[in-house]
């Protein structure tokens, strides 16, 4: 086993400024004695194979130098490997175009990152764990389902190339095409199951989502629990009258809206559905997700 750090590095994140920034990023960690290896992803999912790769040789120290796509890569990569007794250590030289899991912690993206690793300032964090027909993913934001996963799928899938004014465009295609729908859950210990319609489910371990919007004002991605936020069958103009308050969490004092704190979440689902998980779109036919309390040590 090594002690060195892996830093697995995504050169198209942030629209290519990785590319230009980790080189030099890297050698200022090294400078100041830090041990560190880097290698590069070439493509979607390669990070996640890279840092399986790493963990059965040994390395049990990461960096995401990339966003949240890279370092969701990372974790699954290591927890589709990690052995219980082990402790992985996950450090970040954010540049992607959200970085939503550091905003928990700081506002000042890669300074606050670098100074944490050279001052080995860490904490433990909790960790989702999605559980689904033909496998398992793992999650250190949030998962969603309903009309936040509409959006982004929309997003991803045709209006990608447009960035960030795509992702407005999917939602107002979204908005027009609006539908609410159950999906039958329940949690903890629940002995009913929840059929009611709504317009999304969203469970989370940390607060923001895509960069600026606050899905779970009130979620701690160190207190062992999933911040589960409901919004029930809102109509179109109160749709849009409330999406602002999405960016700054006052979504949640709607009428329509319901935020509890669980530990497992239970599905009893018809079919495969989209599901947003840390920015990312799958479509699989969910069975449970619970939480993996302190599974991970984070540089912050």
């Amino acid at each position: 086993m090594t002690d060195k750090f892996l830093a697995i590095v995504n050169p198209a994140a942030g629209g290519g400024r990785s590319a230009k920034l980790a080189g030099a990023q890297l050698a200022r960690l090294k400078a100041k004695g830090l041990r560190v290896d880097a290698i590069a992803s070439m493509a979607s999912g390669h990070a996640l194979q890279l840092a399986r790769e790493a963990y059965d040789q040994g390395y049990r120290r990461f960096l995401a130098v990339g966003g949240d796509g890279t370092a969701h890569e990372i974790i699954n990569g290591i927890f589709s490997r990690q052995v219980k007794t082990d402790r992985i250590e996950l450090g970040f030289l954010p540049m992607g175009t959200g970085n939503s899991f550091l905003r928990d912690f700081t506002d000042k993206g890669a300074e606050s990152s670098i100074e944490a690793l050279f001052a080995g300032r860490k904490r433990r964090v909790d960790v989702l764990r999605l559980c689904h027909a033909s496998g398992t993913i793992y999650s250190l934001n949030l998962m969603s389902i309903g009309f936040t996963a509409d959006v982004g799928a929309l997003a991803n899938r045709r209006f990608k190339f447009l960035g960030h004014f795509g992702y407005l465009l999917g939602v107002f295609v979204r908005v027009a095409q609006l539908k609410r729908r159950a999906f039958k859950l329940r949690s903890d210990a629940e002995t009913f199951w929840d059929e009611r319609s709504c317009l999304f489910l969203a469970f989370s371990n940390s607060k923001y989502t895509g960069g600026t919007m606050m899905i779970a004002p009130t979620a701690d991605p160190t207190d062992g629990y999933i911040e589960f936020v409901r919004w029930g069958p809102i109509g179109r103009l109160g749709l849009l009258k409330m999406l602002p308050r999405l960016y700054d969490g006052t979504h949640t004092q709607h009428p329509l809206s319901e935020t509890r704190r669980v530990r497992k979440v239970e599905f009893a689902l018809d079919a495969p559905v989209d599901v947003m998980i840390d920015g990312e779109i799958v479509t699989v036919n969910v069975k449970t997700l619970d939480i993996l309390p302190g599974a991970m040590d984070v540089y912050v």
